[in-house]
């Protein structure tokens, strides 16, 4: 009984000795990974006449692939590429659909906490708009149109007018398993005002990209 106890003790320390070590050497290492999720999110602030917007969130996703680099102890660089859907849901069953290519540079900590490691990070991002569409409950679509000046006297930008860059911050929290897998939820807030001028004036108008986003990732 004392030498199958014994043995027992003796594998679990040379295991979490192992746990360690390759703990200690992922560490040291650039690794690629893979992520991808649901996006939960809202065109936030005012029209030209400064109202403030009363949107509702629209249900999208993204997916993508990044690279962690070392910088310190259980500290990261982590640039990525993704391809990111946003929008709105207004004035009843419209809605706004845009796409993005975005590129994020967080800064992430990841200490090792039981057997995984805790993910705790923040950092810019920015975004190019590829396209998008204008849904309205009558059935009918209309293309977004990407651009910075709205050329007209007789009104105000539409929601199917939008600039095409888009930057702000990010920040994220969630969990990476001992098997690579990790689970994160991500938060965003838009700092680019996406309305366009009006005859190369900018008016009262403002808006912002913002939501967050449930995500599953694996690195390699």
């Amino acid at each position: 009984m004392k030498t199958r106890m014994l043995a027992t003790a003796v594998l679990a320390l040379f295991s979490t000795a192992l746990f360690a070590q390759k703990m200690t050497y992922d560490a040291g290492r650039t690794t690629f990974g893979v992520r991808g999720g649901v996006n939960f999110f809202n065109i936030t602030g005012k029209d030209a006449n400064g109202d403030k917007y009363s949107n509702n969130i629209n249900t999208r996703f993204h997916v993508g692939v990044n690279a962690e680099i070392p910088v310190g102890t259980g500290s990261y660089l982590q640039p990525g590429i993704l391809y990111s859907q946003k929008g709105a849901e207004y004035s009843g069953d419209n809605e706004v659909n845009l796409s993005y290519i975005e590129v994020p540079v967080n800064f992430v900590y990841k200490p090792v906490l039981g057997t995984g490691r805790l993910l705790l990070g923040f950092g810019p991002y920015i975004g190019v708009g590829l396209d998008g569409k204008v849904k309205s409950s009558n059935g009918t679509n209309t293309d977004v149109e990407f651009t910075n000046d709205h050329n007209s006297e007789n009104d105000a930008p539409t929601y199917a007018e939008y600039k095409r860059l888009d930057y702000g911050g990010n920040l994220l929290a969630g969990y990476e398993l001992a098997n690579n897998l990790s689970f994160q939820l991500n938060a965003q807030l838009g700092l680019a005002n996406l309305a366009p001028a009006t005859n190369g004036t900018n008016s009262k108008a403002k808006l912002n990209n913002t939501g967050f986003g449930i995500s599953v990732g694996y690195r390699f």
